[in-house]
């Protein structure tokens, strides 16, 4: 619920508290009642209701106790941010298509181990990861951008040459 929302479903309420203290009785208490459960119902279905504008909550996290559905995303690292793949440049949606059909690839780099040697990424063995050029364009080299793979499918997305990196949700 909004602050805008809550100051006048908090006025009614102090209001029906307040003709409640003065005494009212009979019919008068029926409906000092019935304005405060009106009241208290706005406030309930604004405050469960979403926002047109607000985002999306996510998927709930599962554990091995409640495993997701087959073909649900899950993040492998809930500390690293995520990305949806719509919002990626249309490069590495490019980078990703070839993945995706196995090449050919741009540069002779792409399919390279990852080593992260910076430890941005969940801890796996050695050749576990993978790194793919994302094209940059006005770049006279490689440029920054990079898609780094994992061995169980998960896919990462760095603009800044593996100083950051989020996780690539498939799922939007």
């Amino acid at each position: 619920m909004t602050s805008r929302n809550r100051l006048p479903a908090r006025l009614a309420v102090l209001l029906c508290a307040l003709v409640a203290a003065a005494g009212c009785t009979g019919a008068d208490h029926s409906a000092t009642a019935t304005a405060t459960a009106t009241a208290t119902a706005a406030s309930a279905a604004t405050a469960t209701a979403p926002r047109p504008s607000a985002p999306r909550p996510s998927a709930p996290r599962t554990t091995a106790a409640t495993p997701a559905p087959a073909g649900t995303w899950v993040p492998t690292d809930p500390a690293l941010a995520d990305v949806c793949r719509t919002r990626l440049p249309a490069q590495a949606l490019d980078t990703l298509g070839l993945i995706a059909r196995g090449g050919p690839y741009p540069y002779r780099s792409d399919g390279i181990v990852f080593e992260n040697r910076e430890n941005r990424l969940p801890r796996k063995a050695s050749g576990y990861y993978h790194e793919y050029t994302v094209v940059t364009p006005g770049s006279a080299d490689r440029g920054a951008r990079r898609v780094v793979t994992g061995g169980s499918g998960e896919q990462y997305w760095t603009a800044d040459h593996y100083d950051s990196f989020q996780e690539i949700d498939v799922r939007c």
